[in-house]
């Protein structure tokens, strides 16, 4: 997933910084009044969305999905929290609770977010069909995937960095699947094949 440094990097763009500040006061605005909260940890915030949406797709956050969103966070917080309260964690929780009021918002910045940081029109992938993915064929085309974009998709769909290769041993619950495939829609992702061989590669429960 991705580092404080990288969420620094991304806010460096001027046209990314403005949309962050426009839609981080509205939220603070609307939702945490009073809360003292960096264009950087809002930006880590979005970065989240996929992660939060895919964990309340069952209805509710579980612990276990709580404890992981958290450890997310804090990783992305500018400066590090991990020894007292991290800006992030707490705005989440906000954000959990009026998900549905936010989401539209929230994935309509990520998407021009991704839109300023890669070029899509020069992404240029293996021409593998999606019924002819293998593991063996999945690694190579990430291997062979802009780095840009292979970042954003760990960070979206992959607890660590590691889990990108390991196709092996993906599975995921029907209901999970499908809210995956609804943010691919959400971001655009759908017409990227990486995206859609990378989903080929779940073994899908239930």
């Amino acid at each position: 997933m991705f580092t404080e440094n990288e969420v620094g990097l991304m806010l460096e763009n001027e046209d990314i910084e403005k949309a962050v500040i426009d839609l981080r006061k509205d939220f603070i605005r609307h939702e945490a009044q009073f809360m003292e909260l960096s264009d950087h940890d809002f930006l880590s915030l979005v970065l989240l969305t996929p992660a939060i949406s895919i964990a309340l797709a069952n209805g509710s956050v579980s612990l276990f999905e709580e404890l992981e969103l958290n450890k997310r966070a804090r990783k992305l917080s500018k400066g590090g929290y991990f020894m007292k309260k991290d800006p992030v964690v707490i705005v989440m929780g906000h954000l959990i609770e009026h998900y549905d009021k936010w989401e539209e918002k929230f994935f309509a910045l990520l998407r021009s977010v991704m839109n300023t940081a890669l070029d899509f029109d020069s992404i240029i992938f293996q021409d593998i069909a999606d019924d002819d993915i293998t593991p063996d064929s999945f690694r190579k085309e990430v291997l062979k995937a802009p780095y840009g974009f292979v970042r954003f998709l760990a960070s979206f769909f992959c607890s660590n960095d590691d889990e990108i290769l390991n196709v092996e041993s993906r599975k995921i619950n029907k209901t999970e699947y499908e809210r995956m495939i609804y943010i691919g829609d959400k971001l655009n992702l759908k017409k990227v094949p990486i995206f859609r061989h990378f989903c080929a590669t779940y073994e899908v429960k239930g």
